[in-house]
Parts: C-alpha cells; structure tokens; sequence
C-alpha cells in the first residue's frame, strides 16, 4: 500500500477551484426507476471485493437497474483516477470504492459526497470502523466493506526448535502483554534458535500506529510537531531497540518474499488479508499456525468503504445499492468468494464466518479468531489529511536506520526535516 498522499491531496484540493455539477437527489417518484425506464449504475472497485456475483443478483432483483463495473488492478490506480476526476468535477462512478488509509483525503470534502445516513444502516458496522467514515458533523460518507483484524502468525516448528510453546492457544497466552513483553519473548526465542523474531520494523510500526488514538494530528485535523511529538518519537526509539531480532527485510520486496521459503522469521503481524499473502509466499512449507493474541491488545489494519459522489446522476438508486452492497448478508458472500472478511457487526455472528478454518495454517479455526481480533479492537485511530503523509516520514527513518544507512540519532534529524518540508505549520 502506498504511504504518501501529497500528490492526491493536491490533486483533490484542485477540485475546490473547478465547479461541480449540481446534483440533487432526484424525487423517488420522478426517477427513471419508477418511471419504468432503465437506470444505468457504474461503481468503481480495486484488486478484489468479491462482488461479481452480487451484481448479477442485485440486477436480477432490479430489473430496471444496470451495472456496470470498473474495476482497477491496484488500490493506487483506483485513487489517482478518483483524484483526476474528481478535479475535473465529472465522471465518477455512481459508487466509488475508497481504501482506509486514503479515505481521510477524502474526508476533507464531505460536500462532494452523498450523506449515506439511513435508519438502515444504524449499528450495522463495529463503531471504530463506522468512525472513520464519520466526518465532524455526523454525516456517514461511506459505508464500511471489509476490515483487517489483526492476529499473529508464528512458525510452530520454529518456536519448538526455540524451546517454546507451540501449541496455538498456549502461544495466545505466551505473547499476551504488551509490546515490551512481545518483544522478550523475541529475545528468547532468537537467543535459543538463531532466528530473527519479526520480520521488519515497519510491519511492527504500523502495528504499533493502530493503537495510538492520535499519532500525528490531533482530532481537529491540525499536524502534531514531529519535533513535539514524545508519543511517536517513543515508538520510534522502541522499535528501533529490537534490530537484533529484526530480520531486517522491506515488506513486500523479493527478499521478504522469498524469507517465507525458508526460516526468515518466527513470527508476522497477521491482519486478516495477510492469511492469503503468507499462504501464497509459503507454499509447499509447513509448520505456519494463527495465534489469537496481539501485542497491546487489538489492531485493524486496512479495510474500504462505498462512497456515492454527488456527481452521480441517480443518488437514490446509488446509495440503496451500496447499503445493499454493504449489508451482512452480501458481505458474507463476498468473504466466502474472496475471503475478505467483513466489518458488519451481524457478519461476525454468520456461522460461514466464525466456523471457517484454514488447512495451510494447521486447520486454524481463523475465522473465530479474527472475529475474537474484530470485536478486540478499541483505539479509534484518527487518520486525517496529513497522517499518511506524516506517517511516511517516520516510516522512512526506520528504514534508513534497519537498512544501515543513518543511526537512530542522524536519521531522526532527517525526519524532522522532512517533517518540516511537508509545510505543515
């Protein structure tokens, strides 16, 4: 996922100097639907939502509605088309999916977004993931799709070798504590295998970012000083403590990939679409299991929404689809489709969901425990305009201290100066 957003936001703020087209909500009476006529719905999605089926039996159930689907390879392409139209004031689909770690750009503009408000919708979603699509007002911008529940995947064979509990529900109860305690047990275990305990210091960053309220903003939106900012320089400091069980690899890069053929890493901070990458890098590996636990108690990361642009020219028929789209039972469907795991709070009680387990990770029952890792989450994160952008900075001294480039003192230095150069102030 692409941390900076500078680009987009400049992209998006040049959209307040064009005029949109207005756009009320047609009278239900008056709408092509009930006319008789056709009304043609487009909605633009990424990667994977696992709606394509549920498109065809929307439209069988709707006769008089079409949809049309376009669909973007990476999240990225999806925003800066977003971006691009959304200045240009036309052409954006009737419903536009948004991923949480852009939403905020988008937030900064509620006038240029249906309020999604409805009596059917009340309590339908955990309330940290309805928050975040919440603006200052009580206006819902989007209705939540998925949600990333995070646990943590161990190495079983490797924790044995180490000398450790490997059993799943006695590993919940060797890591449950708080980072520092997580971090001893990585101690142990890297002393007694000559194993690196995690895998980056940015996977362990973001995983301690989902516990902090107001990293880098406070809740009016206004940027924290880096140079102020005790809380995240505290993180920093701390992560950076723990290099000697880092394997030391960037996420994502051929070198973490490959870690998973062989003994890269005991452990990984598991979010729910994680399972899938783990599976895919690891195949033809044994000995990966699930544990129920998360340092510090619970994490989301990552998870979109449905937004309905008032450049839609059917509002009506647009945000009934998306509440539809985004109902317990659709999102069931989509989760046995393509697995992503849903964010309504009915879908965590759907038997389909609590009852599935995974073969690769040992038959863990992952469903039961992501929904245990759901309903564990506390922290309402405060994602504004400038946190991704922030974020990045910092992400990147950690990077520049792992990889051997800067110590812990010189690469903060840049950090500040990178703080400043964002011009926030």
């Amino acid at each position: 996922m692409s941390m900076s957003r500078r680009v987009a936001a400049l992209s998006i703020a040049a959209a307040l100097t064009l005029p949109l087209a207005a756009c009320s909500s047609p009278n239900k009476n008056e709408s092509s639907t009930e006319s008789g006529g056709q009304v043609t719905l487009t909605i633009s999605t990424f990667n994977e939502f696992g709606y394509d089926n549920l498109f065809n039996e929307y439209m069988e159930a709707h006769p008089n509605i079409k949809i049309e689907h376009r669909k973007a390879a990476k999240a990225d392409e999806a925003r800066n088309d977003l971006n691009t139209r959304m200045a240009a004031g036309s052409g954006l689909s009737d419903v536009v999916a948004a991923e949480g770690s852009w939403l905020p750009e988008l937030m900064q503009y509620p006038d240029k977004f249906v309020d999604l408000t409805s009596p059917s919708v009340e309590g339908r979603w955990l309330d940290w993931k309805s928050a975040q699509a919440t603006d200052a007002e009580g206006h819902l911008l989007g209705y939540g799709t998925d949600s990333g529940p995070t646990a943590v995947c161990y190495r079983r064979d490797l924790f044995e070798k180490a000398g450790l509990p490997s059993d799943r529900e006695e590993v919940a109860k060797l890591l449950d504590g708080d980072w520092d305690h997580f971090f001893e047990v990585g101690r142990k275990f890297t002393a007694a295998s000559g194993i690196p305990w995690y895998d980056s210091t940015n996977s362990i960053y973001e995983g301690m970012l989902s516990q902090v309220a107001n990293a880098f903003e406070n809740s009016d939106g206004t940027p924290i000083p880096l140079k102020d900012n005790t809380q995240v320089k505290g993180i920093y400091d701390k992560i950076l403590g723990t290099l000697d069980i880092s394997a030391k690899y960037s996420a994502w890069s051929e070198d973490w990939t490959a870690a998973f053929q062989k003994d890269g890493f005991g452990t990984i901070l598991c979010p729910s679409w994680m399972l899938g990458v783990v599976e895919g890098n690891a195949a033809g590996k044994t000995g990966w299991d699930v544990a129920n636990v998360f340092p510090g108690g619970g994490s989301n990361s990552g998870g979109s929404f449905l937004m309905v642009p008032k450049q839609s020219k059917h509002p009506d028929e647009a945000k009934a689809f998306a509440d539809w789209l985004t109902a317990p039972e659709q999102q069931i469907k989509a989760f046995k489709t393509k697995g992503n795991f849903p964010s309504q709070v009915k879908a965590l009680e759907d038997p389909a969901l609590k009852e599935y387990s995974n073969e690769f990770f040992n038959n863990a029952p992952v469903g039961s425990i992501l929904v245990d890792r759901a309903k564990a989450v506390q922290v309402r994160v405060y994602s504004g305009p400038h946190y991704a952008a922030i974020r990045q900075v910092v992400g990147d001294a950690l990077t520049r201290v792992e990889t051997g480039v800067d110590d812990a003192d010189a690469s903060w230095q840049k950090a500040l100066q990178g703080y400043d150069d964002l011009g926030l102030e």
